[in-house]
Order: C-alpha cells, then sequence, then structure tokens
C-alpha cells in the first residue's frame, strides 16, 4: 500500500497512482484539468467547525487530530475512509490538499490511519 501527501498545486506526476483530493473547498487557481483529480470524497474532510476551531489556534493540533478522528469514526466518514483504503490496496494513492503544512494538517491523520491498516 502506497499512499503520499503532495500539495494540490504541484505538478501531477506519473507515480501518482489515483489522486485524491482531501480537502473540503476547491483550491483557487487550480483548474480541475491542471489538478487532475480523480476523487473528492468532500465527507472525508474536517467538519467547518474543527477545520476553523484548528486554523485559528483554538486547539492544538493534538485535540484537533483527536476529534478529526471521532469525526471519521461517523459512518459517512467511516465509508469514504474505506473507499480510501480500498484504492490504497488496489495501488498508489495520492493525497491531495492546498495545506502549507501537509505533516501538520488532516492528511497526517488519514495517512496515519491508513498505515496503521498495514499492520
Amino acid at each position: 500500500m502506497t499512499v503520499r501527501v503532495r500539495r494540490v498545486y504541484d505538478p501531477p506526476e506519473p507515480d501518482d497512482g489515483t489522486r485524491v483530493l482531501v480537502d473540503r473547498l476547491w483550491p483557487r487557481g487550480v483548474s480541475k484539468e491542471a489538478a487532475r483529480v480523480d476523487e473528492w470524497p468532500k465527507g472525508l474532510t474536517p467538519s467547518t467547525g474543527l477545520r476553523r476551531r484548528y486554523h485559528a489556534g483554538e486547539a492544538t493540533y493534538e485535540e484537533f487530530a483527536r476529534r478529526y478522528e471521532a469525526e471519521l469514526a461517523e459512518p459517512e466518514a467511516r465509508e469514504l475512509l474505506d473507499r480510501l483504503r480500498e484504492l490504497a490496496g488496489r495501488g498508489p494513492v495520492t493525497l491531495l490538499t492546498s495545506s502549507k503544512s501537509p505533516e501538520r494538517s488532516h492528511t497526517a491523520v488519514l495517512v496515519r490511519l491508513l498505515e496503521a491498516d498495514r499492520r
């Protein structure tokens, strides 16, 4: 299972595999053609309230990650996460985000959960 994270602003690469946008909002200044997104599961992204609270500095990353994991346990998100697991089981998956710090964003939580499945 190969899952990696890239910024959606970076040009697609041949080894990206399935490209999945994991942001709720479409990134500014990027056309759909340039992004080459294969899937966009909006229900897999953090809730607006959680996202705003974290970006406003009202929650630590650890609190954000814990609450986001709780959101991912909800039925719709769990189903979409299972779909992501299925895709990753078939071949490379690239999670796309507009976040300037993907390692401190929801994408890191997604990768951690998907990597835990491998163990």
